[in-house]
């Protein structure tokens, strides 16, 4: 079921690459730069440090962490898109930040790396559409480094009671809407918007990097809500 899941989503991505970026922009209002913006103020990077950006997509947040690096540094950028990768391929040649990035085909469930290997792991607006975040938190668990972080910048939901029923109107009836109007994928933006809706609180995903064996877990929240940026680190030797 997991893996038909997967294959689901990954060729709704596959479907929605050309449009990606755009909509982004559409839906967000823009302020979706303005909170990578943030979180990348909370990272401070050794310029030799190796980094894996989880559920990459067209690469904007592996290009951004590849900034912050010398040539000795290095930036995966893994997506299991191959559109999504192509666009992102294109991004990094024109940002000339190719010597320190690496993109890579593959699953965030099952990662094709060995234990303790990075330095950082990110994650941006990837972990709500995997079928078993569990399993995907373990095994960014795994390959991080003792005393390493994961940084996860995801939609998230208001809960204050003026501001929640306009998310809920927002996602429900224009984020669909502007799918149609604008990429003239309705369906997609549909499911798109499920998942926001139905992902865990702040606080639930805060409880589940914990459980996942994550120390120091704190977030910060964007727009009364409408998204967070968790942070934990892995228990040092």
């Amino acid at each position: 079921m997991a893996n038909r899941y997967l294959h689901n989503v990954q060729g709704l991505f596959d479907t929605i690459a050309p449009n990606y970026d755009r909509m982004n922009n559409i839906i967000s209002l823009g302020t979706h730069r303005h909170w990578r913006k943030q979180t990348m103020a909370q990272i401070h990077l050794a310029p030799d440090a190796h980094v894996l950006d989880l559920c990459c997509g067209t690469g904007d947040w592996t290009i951004a962490l590849a900034r912050e690096l010398q040539p000795t540094g290095e930036v995966i950028g893994l997506d299991f898109s191959a559109p999504m990768l192509k666009l992102a391929q294109q991004k990094v040649a024109q940002q000339h930040v190719a010597d320190r990035v690496w993109l890579r085909r593959g699953n965030a469930m099952h990662l094709p790396f060995k234990d303790n290997t990075f330095d950082l792991v990110t994650i941006g607006f990837g972990l709500r559409n995997l079928p078993d975040k569990a399993q995907a938190l373990a095994e960014i668990y795994r390959v991080l480094k003792p005393g390493a972080r994961l940084v996860c910048l995801e939609t998230s939901q208001p809960d204050q009671p003026l501001i929640k029923p306009v998310w809920q109107w927002y996602f429900t009836k224009v984020v669909p809407l502007f799918g149609r109007l604008f990429a003239h994928q309705y369906q997609e933006y549909s499911y798109l918007q499920e998942t926001t809706r139905h992902f865990a609180s702040y606080q639930q995903l805060a409880q589940m990097f914990k459980t996942a064996g994550f120390q120091n877990v704190h977030y910060q929240r964007f727009n009364f809500g409408a998204a967070a940026a968790h942070f934990g680190t892995k228990e040092a030797d």
